[in-house]
């Protein structure tokens, strides 16, 4: 690969109150956001608003929430817009979350099916408040949007359950399409970025999925996505991969980590479009099935065509 293992920082100016990554002045060319506002992202704006709903789209300050929502998708988060946890470079806002809409399940089944939606992407805050951390309410939403629209294939972008297995397995017979958990970024920097994080504890999770699909659901993807820019070395990002295929994961993401405010860790340094393909070389030549490497990918941008690369389709 092209990138240096110790590649010299490449920090963004400070322009307090904006998010850094709209800073066009300071970030490279290549990462450039296209703005679509017509019609249809109206109407998903509209419908989400309508059926009181949380997008990780919005939470999460998406680059990609423009051409998303334009092309009438989005992504679900569920339980609330508040998180127990506090990642270093995560925008979605920590604290103390308020209790269970029971009625959320229905209310993301319907707006699914108003939106006509070939592929879901249901995701969540962390939510180590609850006895279950939350799996019983993915799995409400999950058996939803089967009885509401039963040709919707349900990609779960699930936290870590605190590595408890009975959570998991509890999701995981609700049969969802694909299970995603992100990894994020590699081990060395787990302590500083995910400070309540655990690596080991993130392979295992996506190893008991793999283990319920080889078992008991064959038709299920596991998947996992890594950020970039954070300090890792290309070694280590290797080794990352390494054990993600290890684990059973069939479908990696990778995407250049953008500052969502001043308050967050900084980028230490951008990755050009070649380093990207390169990475998607390296990761493809080790047996993942589907690879998305780019700046601006993220783990459910596009998640339909993830899904069926995967399988082999167009």
């Amino acid at each position: 690969m092209s990138q240096p293992n110790n590649p010299t920082p490449t920090r963004e100016l400070p322009r307090p109150g904006q998010p850094e990554w709209e800073q066009r002045a300071e970030r490279p060319e290549w990462i450039r956001v296209r703005m679509h506002t017509g019609e249809t992202y109206g109407r998903v704006n509209s419908l989400l608003r309508g059926h009181h709903l949380n997008t990780v789209c919005q939470a999460a300050r998406c680059p990609n929430i423009h051409e998303c929502w334009s092309e009438g998708t989005a992504t679900f988060m569920i339980m609330g817009d508040v998180c127990t946890r506090s990642c270093a470079y995560c925008a979605v806002k920590s604290g103390h979350p308020g209790p269970l809409d029971p009625e959320e399940p229905a209310s993301v089944a319907r707006a699914v099916e108003a939106m006509d939606l070939e592929h879901a992407v249901i995701t969540s805050v962390d939510r180590d408040d609850l006895e279950d951390f939350g799996a019983g309410h993915f799995a409400a939403t999950v058996r939803a949007i089967r009885q509401l629209r039963p040709k919707t294939r349900i990609e779960v972008l699930i936290p870590d359950f605190a590595g408890e297995p009975g959570p998991l397995q509890h999701l995981l017979e609700s049969r969802p399409d694909v299970l995603n958990h992100n990894t994020e970024t590699v081990q060395r920097l787990y302590p500083r970025l995910r400070s309540r994080g655990v690596y080991a504890r993130c392979l295992e999770l996506l190893a008991r999925a793999r283990r319920f699909r080889e078992d008991v659901h064959p038709s299920m993807l596991v998947k996992s996505g890594l950020m970039v820019g954070l300090g890792e070395t290309t070694e280590e990002l290797l080794a990352t991969f390494r054990d993600l295929r290890i684990a059973g994961v069939e479908i990696l993401t990778l995407g250049q980590y953008l500052r969502p405010t001043m308050k967050h860790v900084p980028v230490e340094r951008y990755y050009t479009p070649q380093e990207f393909a390169d990475l998607r070389s390296e990761a493809t030549a080790m047996g993942f099935r589907f690879v998305e490497s780019g700046p601006l990918v993220r783990s459910s941008y596009h998640a339909s065509r993830h899904r069926a690369g995967a399988l082999g389709g167009p």
